[in-house]
C-alpha cells in the first residue's frame, strides 16, 4: 500500500459557536420512510463511480439513491448555497478536503468519528487521517485520487521513440518538443489549466505547503511552463482558457502525446473506449521528477460522502455511506476504474482486471507511487488562499507577471489574509 503522507494541516480552532457530537443525531429526530435517499452528485452522465455505488447500494438495500446533480465547476459553490438555505439532500459528496473543512466548520454534517471506531477502515487508514479536524471526523472517505503521467502509445510508436519510465522533468521537456508536430494541433504535452498542475506537484516535490506564504518553490515550474508553451512544446494557457479546452478532448482525441492528470481519469477513457468514443492507446508511467532515480513522489486527495445534519433520512444516508467507504463498495468502485480508499491486494487486481486497463510493468509501478502527498491542506483561511494562489497562477501564464513577481505577490496576499 502506498504511503500518504500528510503536509503541514493547519491548526484549526472550532470556535465557541460550534458545538459537534450531540447534534448528530444518527436516526435523526424526524426519520421519513427511507425507501429512497438522495446524494449529490457533479456531472453524473460522465462520472460512473456513482452510477456504480447507487445501483450497487439499491441491489443489495432495497432503498433508491436519487442524483441531486451539479455541474462540476459550480458544485462547490451551489452546494455552499443550498446548505445555506437549509437543503435537506440526504448524502454530501466532499468533493475536496477545502470544502469538506468548510462544511464541518459551519455544522453541517453528521459527525462520524464514533461510528467510525467500529467500521473497519485499516485498508483505508491513510485516507481517513485525511479528514481528521481537532480529533473529529465528519465523511467517510470512498475515492482516492493521486496524479500520473499518461502518454499515448502511437504517437510514441509513430515517432519511434520508448515508451517513458521515471523522466526527470527536464526529460519530460525534451520529449514533449520532439513530440509536437508545431502546427498549433498537436502538441507533445498537454498541462491543464488548473493551479494543481503546478502548484500541487511543485509543493509535493519540495517539501512545501500551500497554506504558507512562502511560494519560490514554484518558479521553476512556471518557468518549465511557460518555456514550453512559447516552443509549442504544449498549448498555449490563454488559448486552453478562453476556448474551454477540456483535457479529455486533448488525450481522446489524439492532440496530445502526454498529460498529467489523476487517476480519477481512467475510468472516463475505459468508458469512452467501450463507448467507441475515442481509440487512444494509452499506459500511465510515474509523473516526472526532479532528480533521476529519487522515490516517486505525487500528490493527491481522498473523496468522501458525509451525512447532511438536515436529512430527514439519516439512517438510509448513514447506511450508505458506510457502504461506499467500505471492501464492498470498494470492488464496485475497482469494477468501473476508479480507485477506492479501501485498498488492498485483491482490490488493486481486480481493478488491473478490467478489460482496456493498461497492464504492462510501467503503469502497475505507477499505479503504487511511493510517496501521496496532500493536494491542499485543511486551514481556515483555505477558500481564500485557494482564490489568492488561482489568480497569480493565471496572471503568470497569460504573461502579465514573470514567476518571480507571481510568486512574490501570492507570498503577500496570502500573509496578509492570515494575519
Amino acid at each position: 500500500m502506498k504511503r500518504w503522507k500528510k503536509m503541514m494541516i493547519g491548526s484549526i480552532v472550532l470556535g465557541m459557536s460550534l458545538v459537534f457530537g450531540a447534534c448528530g443525531n444518527q436516526e435523526g429526530s424526524s426519520e421519513e420512510s427511507a425507501n429512497e435517499i438522495t446524494v449529490s452528485t457533479w456531472n453524473y452522465e460522465t462520472t460512473p463511480e456513482f452510477k456504480a455505488l447507487f445501483e450497487a447500494f439499491e441491489k443489495k438495500t432495497g432503498i433508491k439513491v436519487k442524483a441531486v446533480d451539479i455541474a462540476s465547476d459550480d458544485y462547490d459553490t451551489k452546494l455552499t448555497t443550498m446548505l445555506s438555505s437549509g437543503d435537506t439532500t440526504d448524502v454530501l459528496t466532499m468533493k475536496n478536503l477545502l470544502s469538506y473543512s468548510n462544511y464541518a466548520l459551519r455544522d453541517q454534517l453528521v459527525d462520524q468519528t464514533e461510528r467510525i471506531r467500529e467500521l473497519d477502515t485499516d485498508a483505508a487508514e491513510g485516507t481517513y487521517e485525511m479528514y481528521d479536524i481537532d480529533g473529529k471526523t465528519y465523511a467517510l472517505p470512498y475515492r482516492t485520487d493521486f496524479w500520473v503521467l499518461y502518454y499515448n502509445k502511437k504517437m510514441f510508436d509513430d515517432a519511434g521513440i520508448q515508451y517513458p519510465e521515471n523522466l526527470t522533468w527536464d526529460e519530460y521537456e525534451d520529449l514533449a518538443k520532439k513530440l509536437s508536430k508545431n502546427d498549433g494541433q498537436v502538441y507533445g504535452a498537454y498541462q491543464h489549466i488548473w493551479r494543481s498542475t503546478i502548484q500541487a506537484i511543485a509543493a509535493a516535490q519540495n517539501e512545501a505547503n500551500l497554506v504558507e506564504p512562502d511560494y519560490r518553490f514554484m518558479t521553476d515550474y512556471y518557468d518549465r511552463a511557460l518555456r514550453m508553451q512559447k516552443e509549442g512544446a504544449q498549448m498555449d494557457f490563454g488559448t486552453a482558457k478562453s476556448t474551454k479546452v477540456t483535457y479529455q478532448s486533448q488525450f481522446e482525441e489524439q492532440k496530445a502525446a502526454m498529460m498529467y492528470m489523476g487517476t480519477w481519469y481512467m475510468a472516463g477513457i475505459l468508458a469512452n473506449k467501450e463507448a467507441n468514443k475515442t481509440e487512444v492507446e494509452w499506459g500511465i508511467t510515474a509523473i516526472p521528477q526532479k532528480k533521476k532515480g529519487e522515490s516517486v513522489t505525487t500528490f493527491g486527495s481522498p473523496t468522501a460522502f458525509a451525512v447532511n445534519k438536515n436529512s430527514k433520512k439519516q439512517k438510509a444516508a448513514q447506511e450508505f455511506i458506510e457502504f461506499a467507504a467500505s471492501e464492498e463498495g470498494a470492488k464496485v468502485l475497482a469494477g468501473v476504474g476508479v480507485v477506492p480508499s479501501y485498498r488492498t491486494d485483491e482490490i488493486d487486481q481486480l481493478y488491473f482486471n478490467l478489460a482496456g486497463m493498461p497492464t504492462d510493468e510501467i503503469s502497475k509501478k505507477a499505479f503504487s507511487p511511493d510517496e501521496i502527498k496532500l493536494e491542499f491542506p485543511i486551514d481556515t483561511h483555505g477558500p481564500a488562499i485557494d482564490k489568492i494562489l488561482q489568480e497569480e497562477h493565471d496572471l503568470i501564464l497569460v504573461g502579465d507577471e514573470t514567476p518571480e513577481k507571481g510568486t512574490a505577490n501570492m507570498e503577500k496576499r496570502v500573509a496578509a489574509e492570515k494575519e
